[in-house]
């Protein structure tokens, strides 16, 4: 069957269905709109939150939002206790994950990753240039106690943020102080498959004018354990350690706030976050694939520093802006690597030894301005400004010995795999939220964006200077249709875009795994994509229902390709821009909350991929369905919660599963794995804004050994089952 027929009737058949199904179900409320807070599903937050404005940057019920969006609230991310926010994504409809430990898992969106998911703090970018494209930047570096909220954008997003939003965006929304009066919480977390534990504590307030937080955490956990147990063509006899998987942590914010006026407030942030010795985790090959390459990516340590300040002003009333939001940044991330890559050939102990290490100081500084203005009674702009700058300076050194060849000899190297070098992004933007009658509204866009990536003078290289520049225009139309109350209709259209990042454009030797050198290409051109979504919603007090249909192309995609050569004896890669990459697939959702207080919900997604030109080329990067479904209990007087859930992701024969020297141990099919946990709470103590609550988690109850996608080629498998248990207090 063709992609267009194929995606034709699966998107027919899932709105048509919706459609058909909306009259019976109508006839269970009244016929008006309802607001949020009427429907009863505590359990799914992330469907039916009542606010999202990630995905228009205005405030919306997120049932009329005319894109495919989730939403996790804080009570959502306080039940799960997770590590990171990428950890939410794992049972979410069309979201996996890459990575594995504490602090760097990333997420993947629609078989999207990296650099092709733009990562938002509070609205501003977190992604950065010096990034490889598979890896991003760690949604760790925002602590999850943090966090109010997390919005996920299912698709391109360029026309309000421009480059990286290919794929999606997920904005980390952090919390604000609004309470009159001095408040605060404490909290505790343990878990047992990692020996963790970690302690957080905040404190606000709001005093006339004046307003400010403060919060720290900490955490210590070790590397973890998984189960014994076959997957795909490796066996474990026995719980084996992951290494590199555990770290030691901490963060810490301060945040102060003044109201100008009822309607206007200014404010400043200071963020810290800093790692020691995080790795990208792997498993001893002896243990499943002896002879094997030994490979160990190691981060010794992080330190992201941010400063920021803003002001936010509603109800001005001017000609040309009811509201304005102006934000400035500057960010500092420093980080070390180093690899360390042993491959045998020849006689037995014979070999090549790799050792290479990487210091990167990566500053940035930025801002945004934005304005709001109702254009008549049906017509909301949105249009502005934004900029940012990151300045790259870099070490690295490699030291490559040759054994078991009579008297070790090794080579020393000291130059910089890429230059020091900035890289220039700015774009205007312009948005029109259209009412165009009482049941049709459309949200129409565009963006002019340049970018600059520039060479600089380099300890160490005399390589000429080289400056590449390019442009992009994007546009998006996103259309929304209240069929009836109880049912809206979406359809998406849309062109996003992606600049080469200073990796993909200058990098210059050991891959990040150590397996092969890349070699740079200055003459990559930016990818864009073509979006289209067609999806329903219908809701009413006790049922929600959801199904998207998606078709991405990506033009002129940056991948990573053999070239032929080879340089001390590993294989020699570079970035090559491919003409068409096509993904698309659907995802359904269903919950229903009983008013016995039980809920049942569940999802399903399907993924499929592409290389248009060279169909025998698999480009497969993530799993190619998704089953999910829970079954909770919440006592009506919220004493407690239970909650029961399981995934199965399936198979997949077309997957790009190799490791970082060729076929994966794990064979040539991307086996299935089914997972499943239970969750609970109890509220021990509660007074107006005072509570003490309790929480417990047993994660992959049967103890299944099984790894997610990306994780599958270089096999990092999760952990074993454990028990997680946390304790928090508010004031």
């Amino acid at each position: 069957m063709s992609t267009p027929t194929w995606f034709g009737r699966t998107l027919a058949f899932a709105v048509v269905g919706l459609v058909a199904a909306s009259p019976l179900l109508a006839q269970q409320t009244e016929q008006k709109p309802e607001s949020p807070d009427s429907v009863a599903q505590p359990h799914v937050p992330y469907r039916i939150s009542p606010v999202v404005v990630t995905a228009t940057r205005t405030e919306k019920d997120a049932f009329t939002v005319p894109k495919p969006v989730a939403v996790v609230d804080n009570v959502r991310i306080r039940e799960r206790a997770p590590n990171s926010a990428a950890d939410l994504f794992r049972d979410l409809p069309g979201l996996e994950v890459t990575g594995v430990g504490v602090n760097q898992v990333r997420p993947s969106i629609r078989g999207q990753r990296g650099q092709r998911i733009l990562l938002l703090q509070d609205g501003m970018r977190l992604n950065n240039s010096r990034r490889q494209q598979s890896f991003g930047e760690i949604p760790g570096i925002v602590d999850v106690s943090a966090l109010d909220r997390v919005e996920i954008v299912k698709g391109p997003a360029s026309v309000l943020y421009g480059t990286d939003a290919i794929g999606g965006v997920v904005n980390l929304i952090t919390t604000r102080p609004t309470l009159e009066g001095l408040h605060g919480s404490l909290g505790y977390r343990y878990s047992t498959q990692d020996e963790q534990q970690r302690v957080q504590g905040s404190l606000a307030g709001r005093f006339g004018a004046w307003s400010f937080r403060a919060r720290g955490s900490f955490r210590d956990a070790q590397d973890y354990t998984s189960p014994a147990g076959t997957f795909g063509n490796i066996t474990l006899d026995s719980n084996t350690t992951v290494f590199d998987t555990g770290t030691r942590d901490n963060s810490g914010e301060a945040y102060l706030g003044y109201r100008l006026s009822g309607s206007a407030d200014v404010y400043a942030k200071f963020e810290r976050y800093h790692a020691d010795t995080a790795g990208f985790g792997y498993v001893d090959p002896v243990v499943f694939a002896p002879g094997a390459p030994f490979i160990q990516i190691l981060y010794p340590f992080q330190t992201f520093t941010k400063y920021t300040a803003g002001y936010r002003a509603n109800r001005l009333n001017l000609p040309v802006a009811d509201k304005i939001d102006v934000v400035g940044y500057y960010q500092d991330n420093e980080r070390r690597l180093s690899n360390n890559v042993f491959v045998a050939f020849g006689p037995p102990g014979a070999g090549v030894a790799i050792e290479t290490f990487n210091y990167t100081d990566l500053a940035t500084f930025g801002f945004r301005v934005e304005a709001t203005k109702l254009a008549g009674s049906r017509v909301m702009l949105t249009y502005g400004l934004d900029l940012f700058r990151d300045d790259s300076e870099n070490s690295d050194s490699s030291v490559t010995t040759m054994v078991g060849f009579g008297p070790p000899s090794s080579t020393v190297a000291n130059v910089p795999l890429v230059p020091y070098s900035s890289y220039l992004n700015t774009g205007a933007f312009l948005q029109g939220d259209v009412q165009m009658t009482d049941r049709f509204s459309a949200i129409l866009g565009g963006r002019y964006q340049y970018i600059r990536a520039a060479t600089e003078d380099t300890p160490g290289l005399i390589d000429p200077l080289s400056t590449e520049t390019h442009h992009a225009v994007v546009g998006a139309a996103n259309l929304l249709y209240r069929l009836t109350d109880q049912v809206t209709l979406v359809g998406t259209v849309g062109r996003a875009f992606r600049a080469p990042n200073l990796v993909e454009q200058f990098f210059n030797g050991l891959t990040p795994e150590g397996a092969a050198y890349q070699v740079p290409n200055s003459n990559l051109e930016p990818e864009t994509s073509y979006n289209f979504d067609l999806g329903a919603r219908y809701r009413n007090r006790i049922l929600y229902l959801e199904a998207f249909g998606f078709l991405n192309e990506i033009r002129d995609g940056i991948r990573i390709a053999a070239t032929g050569d080879s340089l001390n004896g590993l294989p020699t890669f570079s970035n090559i821009n491919v003409d068409r990459l096509r993904y698309y697939g659907f995802e359904l959702a269903a919950d229903v909350a009983l008013p016995v207080g039980f809920t049942v919900g569940g999802s399903y997604s399907y993924l499929r991929s592409k290389d248009v030109l060279n169909e025998n080329n698999p480009i497969g990067d993530s799993y190619g369905n998704k089953f999910q479904a829970d079954l909770g209990y919440r006592d009506p007087g919220d004493r407690f919660w239970v909650e029961y859930d399981f995934r199965h992701n399936g198979d997949r024969k077309d997957s790009e599963l190799s490791g970082p020297l060729g076929a994966s141990p794990v064979g040539e099919i991307l086996p299935a794995f089914t997972v499943h946990s239970v969750r609970g709470g109890v509220t021990v103590f509660r007074r107006a804004t005072h509570a003490h609550r309790v929480g417990f988690a047993v994660t992959n109850l049967t103890n299944a050994l099984y790894a997610e996608f990306a994780n599958a080629g270089f096999f990092r498998p999760e952990a074993r089952r454990g028990v997680t248990l946390t304790w928090d207090m508010s004031f």
